[in-house]
């Protein structure tokens, strides 16, 4: 079912009321992430990636970000990890996140994904997705593998933020693997944003799963925008199974229209 949400708040990586029947979206302001550090850097699939740090916490969450190689680091296949784990001296889960320093517009967005995305826990949410920083709930397109804090819930999202106005139109599915690599994509045109999955890193039309596509005349942005990828808690919420987390982007592939 399409989810219209109205939104009173935005925010990058959106987070879910928890006594809502039904997934929604709410917003943390930019203004939470004010006590950010300059952000290291990384290279990966021939891109330039900021690696957010900071001393305290901000949103989404509120969470804590650090950019230690024990939280982001690419391995010598060129592959991504991100992980979430409990730092042992100060007790604090640590969560990650990196964003292109270049933007992009339209085209398609190509992810190769390795990790049990489909079992993650409740409190775990990882971003595939495109947010034009300092718009809270405008200018932002997800795919966001999540529960929201409740496992009754779906575990796959999409969501598309307006270029104007509010709200948001968003599409939950319940995602089941037989093994732990997919891709992920979604397509940006002037009118329209398209999703898919697939099982394996392949796009063969055999493969796919879960297409969605924003309802016809529906305000996308039409602005370049960078590219971020995060794993983090929801609610700041420990794990409810305390166990560390590991996601490997094997590759981020964007195509121009």
């Amino acid at each position: 079912m399409l989810i219209i949400s109205l939104a009173v708040l935005s925010s990058c990586s959106k987070e879910v009321v928890q006594n809502t029947p039904a997934p929604q979206t709410t917003v943390q302001n930019e203004s939470a992430r004010k006590s950010v550090a300059a952000a290291s850097t990384i290279s990966f699939s021939g891109y330039t990636w900021e690696v957010r740090t900071q001393s305290g916490t901000s949103g989404p969450g509120p969470n804590y970000w650090s950019n230690s190689s024990s939280n982001v680091w690419v391995d010598a296949n060129g592959f991504l990890h991100l992980k979430i784990r409990k730092d042992a001296t100060t007790g604090r889960w640590l969560c990650s996140e990196v964003t292109t320093t270049q933007s992009f517009g339209y085209g398609s967005y190509v992810w190769e994904v390795e990790g049990a995305v489909d079992k993650l826990d409740k409190n775990i949410v990882l971003g595939l997705f495109n947010y034009k920083a300092g718009d809270d709930g405008h200018h932002e397109v997800d795919i966001e593998f999540a529960r929201w804090g409740n496992n009754a819930w779906p575990n796959f999202n999409y969501t598309v933020y307006p270029a104007s106005g509010s709200g948001n139109v968003s599409q939950s599915y319940e995602l089941a693997l037989n093994g732990t690599y997919t891709t992920h994509t979604f397509t940006r045109t002037s009118t329209a944003v398209s999703f898919k999955g697939y099982h394996g890193h392949t796009t063969a039309p055999a493969n796919a799963f879960f297409p969605w596509t924003t309802p016809s005349g529906y305000n996308v942005s039409t602005l370049a925008l960078p590219v971020h990828m995060n794993l983090w808690l929801y609610g700041g919420n420990a794990p409810s199974n305390q166990t560390e987390v590991e996601i490997i982007i094997h590759s981020f592939k964007f195509t121009a229209a």
